[in-house]
């Protein structure tokens, strides 16, 4: 495989649920694809962003914890197509500062 097909698919299995995300990094320690590295973080955010909207829902509003969970679930479906097409984009507006906070995943 080349070297761009196994960034892709590290980048792809980032989408797969939380585990995903994790088994993603560890696959991705190694050969440090940038394209993975990319997605990676941006799954991460959106990760949080499921965190909140449970936090939300439970704690402060049932309506606007549902909202944000739609909301990160059009984001989740947004970027997993982005990385299967190739591109680098993820969240809109977000990405990145996803890209900023997020460092330590480097």
């Amino acid at each position: 495989m080349s070297k761009n097909t196994l960034g892709k698919g590290i980048a792809v299995i980032s989408y797969i649920t939380f585990v995903g995300t994790i088994i993603a990094y560890i696959m991705n320690i190694d050969h440090k694809y940038e394209f993975a590295k990319f997605h990676i973080k941006n799954m991460f955010g959106i990760i949080i962003l499921l965190f909140v909207s449970q936090v939300t829902q439970a704690s402060v509003n049932i309506l606007l914890g549902e909202i944000l969970f739609i909301i990160a679930f059009f984001l989740w479906a947004y970027s997993i197509v982005m990385a299967i097409t190739d591109q680098k984009k993820g969240v809109p507006i977000l990405d990145e500062k996803f890209q900023e906070w997020f460092n330590f995943l480097d």
